[in-house]
């Protein structure tokens, strides 16, 4: 948590669902071969089959509507949503959602946190993706902010 909140530039609680999740379901991989663990918006999995984690953005035209698709050669990953609007942690972003895939579910909850902080509206999409690339560790990136979209990344978006 110190150590991927701190290259984010925020304080570790930033990535504490994200860590509880990844260290909650690499204990399950004990007893089995395919684990998903969601805490509250943040999720560590391993499947056998191709999945598809739909975002939810609130009050966004394109919540629900969008997701991203999960295949077992990514896995173990993690895939940590942070939001300006929805939720009661504090985001000083206006994005409806950032999610952020990743080997390690701490960076990808750190780095959903850090990335939402910069979106204040639409028009911050395009660098924040482009500064979410520079980081090493990142598979991808959904940014939602009112009725837009911008991602980038090895990943494939899907409609739900």
């Amino acid at each position: 948590m110190a150590e991927s909140s701190r290259e984010a530039g925020v304080g570790p609680m930033a990535s504490v669902a994200g860590v509880m999740a990844e260290f909650v379901g690499k204990g399950l991989l004990n007893f089995s071969k395919e684990i998903i663990v969601e805490n509250g918006g943040d999720i560590f999995l391993k499947t056998l089959q191709n999945r598809t984690v739909a975002i939810y953005a609130g009050e966004s035209p394109l919540s629900g509507e969008i997701g991203v698709e999960i295949t077992p050669s990514m896995g173990p990953v993690g895939v940590c949503t942070s939001s300006g609007k929805v939720g009661h942690s504090l985001s000083f972003g206006n994005a409806d959602s950032v999610t952020v895939i990743s080997k390690s579910t701490a960076l990808a909850d750190s780095w959903a946190t850090s990335l939402a902080n910069r979106i204040k509206s639409s028009s911050d999409i395009k660098k924040t993706i482009e500064c979410a690339f520079k980081i090493n560790g990142i598979m991808g990136v959904i940014i939602i902010v009112d009725d837009k979209v911008g991602f980038a990344g090895k990943i494939n978006i899907l409609k739900v």
